[in-house]
């Protein structure tokens, strides 16, 4: 399956995914302690529903990191 998280296509092997199997394909060990928010074609999606929120062939994930500084 090929979905696209903030824009860089991503192939896995398995025909069924959710947001959390997604993440752990594109993010590092480090990026996943820190703070984001996650957009599934345009929708945010908590964080209490990533096991259950599907991604299909084609999705576009956008992950929002904040900015710190002043």
């Amino acid at each position: 399956m090929k979905f696209f998280i903030n824009g860089q296509a991503i192939t896995i092997a398995t025909e069924s995914a959710n947001i959390i199997i997604a993440l752990q394909h594109y993010l590092t060990p480090e990026q996943h302690q820190q703070s984001f928010a996650v957009a599934l074609n345009g929708n945010f999606i908590g964080k209490t529903d990533y096991q259950y929120t599907h991604v299909n062939q084609g999705d576009s994930i956008d992950l929002l990191f904040p900015i710190q500084g002043g």
